[in-house]
């Protein structure tokens, strides 16, 4: 599967959930462990593990097996590790405090690479 046709199937996850403030992050060259970044935000506990378990049960659905998972069960901040899709769904309060948007997208290469992304 592509890489941007797995950054759809998780924007529409966490879009049927209702997620806010979805980012997605073009991280090519950035690091190795991923391409790319999905960042959202759940408003309590609940909503953070629903999102995060529905991206999950969707990709699953079309055959990705996820690497691996944490923080499913606090609710704070779930990390979904799709090999090439790294999935982080944060309260909001979390969300602002380790910034990861601004600690990835800092550069304006970066905002255009994100851009890229986002229209393929």
């Amino acid at each position: 599967m592509q890489t941007e046709q797995l950054v759809e199937i998780v924007v529409d996850a966490l879009e049927e959930l209702k997620g806010k403030d979805i980012t997605v992050i073009n991280v090519r060259g950035k690091t190795s462990v991923t391409d790319v970044m999905v960042i959202a935000s759940g408003a309590s506990n609940r909503q953070v593990k629903a999102m995060a378990e529905n991206v999950l049960e969707k990709v699953k659905a079309q055959g990705v097996k996820p690497l691996g998972n944490e923080g499913l069960s606090e609710g704070e901040w779930a990390l979904l590790d799709l090999n090439d899709v790294v999935v982080h769904v944060m309260q909001p309060a979390t969300r602002e405090f380790y910034d990861l948007e601004r600690l990835w997208q800092g550069t304006a290469e970066s905002r255009e690479q994100q851009a890229e992304v986002s229209q393929s």
